[in-house]
């Protein structure tokens, strides 16, 4: 495989065009619409439900989002999509329904969220829910054994690694050095073989990346940009941008987004 045109051509929303002041929350179908208004295509994240549906959420626990306690995995499809995002009228979706709400308007790069832990089941639900579909949809992991995975079991879906150049003291603790490394160096790429990479643009510009990006011939996106000037900075070293916060420039007016 390799990446789509798409994937480079226009800034991607990170987690939607979310904006709290206006009443749209990550990841939700508020900030799907705002994203299609402006012509971006969406990063979106999944977490597994307890009944092993794929949710549109990004945080492993769901207090912040939703002030109910707990793990998001602990909780069904059907609860978890009775619970209210920031207070607003949007409830947690299944992969299914914000796929279907899209309906291919714009693309869509959904990240398979991991505890490094070994379990499969929510990239397998993520393959099973896209087989059959025919959406512009890229998939990506900062855990190199679900990349991995997902090169086997469908090589057809572009995927990508997300991943980042340091790592702090309790995150090297609970992952070890050597897989730390692994992550930061690139060290797994003959396994995940990855299509494009997202990398975190405060650690740009950096070695890994470069030789990936030049030597591997992959695309590169920078994560998460939250400003113009931040933005201009990584131009020279990545091929696009996923950004919050601001709208880049030539972007429509904010005025034709949804209120």
């Amino acid at each position: 495989m390799s990446a789509p045109s798409w994937l480079t051509e226009r800034p991607i929303a990170h987690r939607g065009l979310h904006d709290p002041a206006a009443g749209r929350f990550e990841n939700t179908m508020a900030a799907a619409e705002a994203a299609i208004a402006g012509g971006f295509a969406i990063e979106c994240d999944i977490q597994l439900s307890s009944d092993g549906d794929a949710m549109v959420f990004h945080d492993h626990d769901l207090p912040r989002l939703t002030g109910a306690e707990g793990p998001v995995r602990e909780r069904d499809a059907a609860d978890l999509g009775q619970l209210a995002i920031g207070g607003s009228a949007d409830r947690i979706p299944t992969l299914t329904a914000f796929l279907d709400r899209i309906a291919d308007r714009i693309p869509l790069v959904v990240e398979v969220k991991s505890r490094h832990d070994g379990d499969e089941r929510l990239a397998r639900r993520f393959v099973e829910i896209m087989q059959g579909r025919h959406e512009r949809v890229v998939v990506k992991s900062f855990d190199p054994a679900i990349v991995t995975l997902l090169r086997r079991i469908a090589p057809h879906m572009p995927r990508g690694i997300v991943a980042q150049s340091t790592y702090g003291d309790r995150e090297r603790e609970t992952l070890g050095a050597d897989r730390v490394r692994s992550m930061t160096d690139l060290l797994h790429w003959d396994d995940t073989m990855p299509d494009f990479l997202s990398w975190r643009g405060a650690d740009l510009p950096a070695a890994a990346p470069f030789l990936g990006r030049r030597l591997g011939g992959v695309p590169l996106m920078a994560w998460t940009i939250r400003s113009r000037e931040e933005a201009s900075r990584v131009a020279a070293f990545a091929d696009q941008i996923v950004f919050e916060s601001f709208l880049p420039e030539g972007s429509l007016p904010e005025s034709v987004l949804p209120a």
